[in-house]
């Protein structure tokens, strides 16, 4: 047993003896002097990764210096409780401040993008909107005072200048050849970090319906936009102006991956008017358009919920000389593809006034090619319908609606002309195929299945003959908005 023992002993202190050689020899070789190993050689990078590397530096060193810092003032002002300017309460006399009208500034952060060497710089609206005082810093710290040359609040856009010369600027992209994907830089002055550079790809082009301004093509990036960016550059691997960062979609008030930035080229549009007449002129048809859905082009024999319907037509106006019809659906608008409402009102707003387009319409199922003058668009004239406009339901057809005659009587009530045709809705019942399709009291229901409605006996013989699972088209009047909806039977 005790030679067993002494022998296991013996093997043991070998494997350390040579253990220790071998860690002693290795030391020796590789130059180790310590107890870690000592990497000298340095990790392969690729020429490719370099370069790139390279290149997004260039276009940061390129673009940098034509951003500026906006920071504005604004002075607010608020009356005192209207009780003290009350007789009984003049014992406050001595103490008069009380009732002089408060003031206090408030100030805010944005950027800017000098696009020109005499010293015109784009920013957003909401930016220097209301503002008493607009500061402007360059990059090497020279501050200017910044004057308003023409704001355009429907594209949130506004172009200031500043009292400089020869200053550096940056070439212009074509925002309609973005793709998905392509790397962008934006670049701004976030909770008032002076030129920080953030990267991402375009995550998307042409976001409409956001809520942020009346004409939106939103470039979406993913590049981080946190406020203090606002009217900030992004920019592509050109170092090319794409688009003025504007908004970002937040639960928290800070970047959560979604940004949004007005393209260049409806930027440049709109500062070329605001710099040549002082305003922004749009271009006007005199159609009220709605979306497709594919309820609604089924009705209208279409395969894909593409292009946008004309719901009514202004009296007198362009559209009505062409001969534009209400349930004509526009497809091309001067060779350009109509994919919705909004590319459609884009693309009217920014022609030229005075100009002959041409229009592709479909028509009970036929193709038609008709040519308008554009003219502009007229004050207070709201094209699109609001987006409460109620949406098409998969319920059963007309039940749960009670509609009357629409005597002169009940239309002089409701606001409408005295030769208005049709019946009204006066009762639909909560939670019917009605109710889900958004229909309203006071709707006046004008066709059904596009065969008109002069009064009830024609809504009662147009009714009786659909038939289940029929998809019903509805044409309604609500407070003089004109639309189309649609209600499946079951």
């Amino acid at each position: 047993m005790k030679k067993k023992i002494i022998i296991g002993t013996l093997i043991l202190l070998c494997g350390f003896l040579l253990g220790g050689l071998t860690y002693y020899f290795l030391g020796k070789i590789t130059g180790q002097k310590g107890g870690y190993p000592s990497y000298t050689v340095p990790p392969k990078v690729t020429k490719q990764i370099i370069e790139t590397s390279r290149a997004f530096s260039d276009i940061v060193n390129s673009v940098t210096p034509v951003v500026v810092n906006i920071s504005t003032t604004k002075v607010l002002k608020k009356n005192a409780d209207p009780f003290f300017n009350d007789p009984f309460f003049n014992f406050f006399g001595p103490f008069h401040d009380f009732r002089m009208p408060k003031k206090w500034k408030e100030q805010s952060l944005g950027s800017g993008v000098i696009v020109s060497p005499d010293g015109y710089i784009i920013t957003n609206n909401h930016v220097v909107e209301r503002a008493d005082e607009i500061k402007v810093t360059l990059l090497d710290k020279r501050t200017f005072k910044g004057k308003i040359v023409g704001a355009d609040p429907k594209t949130d856009i506004a172009i200031l200048t500043i009292g400089a010369s020869n200053l550096p600027t940056i070439p212009w992209g074509d925002a309609d050849r973005l793709q998905v994907g392509e790397f962008v830089l934006a670049i701004g002055n976030p909770y008032g970090l002076s030129h920080t550079v953030t990267m991402g790809i375009i995550s998307a082009v042409g976001r409409a319906n956001v809520g942020i301004a009346d004409y939106e093509d939103f470039i979406q990036t993913d590049a981080a936009i946190n406020p203090g960016n606002s009217g900030g550059p992004l920019v592509n691997i050109k170092g090319e102006l794409i688009g003025i960062n504007t908004a970002i979609f937040s639960r928290t008030g800070g970047y959560q991956g979604i940004g949004f930035a007005v393209p260049s080229n409806m930027v440049r549009l709109v500062m070329d008017q605001l710099v040549q007449k002082g305003k922004v002129v749009r271009g006007w048809l005199g159609v009220t358009i709605q979306e497709l859905t594919p309820e609604l082009a089924q009705k209208f024999g279409l395969k894909k919920s593409k292009g946008a319907l004309v719901s009514d037509i202004t009296e007198g106006s362009p559209a009505e000389r062409a001969g534009i019809l209400r349930g004509d659906i526009v497809l091309e608008f001067n060779g350009r593809e109509v994919k919705d409402v909004s590319s459609l009102r884009n693309m009217v707003a920014q022609s030229k006034i005075g100009s002959e387009i041409t229009m592709k319409i479909l028509r009970s199922g036929k193709e038609y090619t008709v040519k308008v003058i554009i003219v502009e668009l007229p004050r207070e004239v709201a094209e699109v319908l609001p987006d409460q406009l109620p949406e098409e339901s998969g319920a059963g057809a007309l039940t749960g609606l009670t509609v009357l005659d629409l005597t002169k009587e009940i239309a002089r009530q409701l606001g409408f002309n005295k030769s208005e045709k049709g019946v009204v809705v006066v009762r639909v019942e909560p939670g019917s195929p009605a109710d889900e399709a958004g229909i309203q009291k006071g709707d006046i229901i004008k066709e059904i299945d596009r065969r008109q409605i002069g009064n009830l006996e024609d809504f009662n013989r147009i009714a009786s003959h659909i038939k289940e699972n029929d998809t019903v088209l509805l044409f309604i009047n609500r407070n003089g908005k004109k639309f189309y909806a649609t209600l499946k039977a079951s």
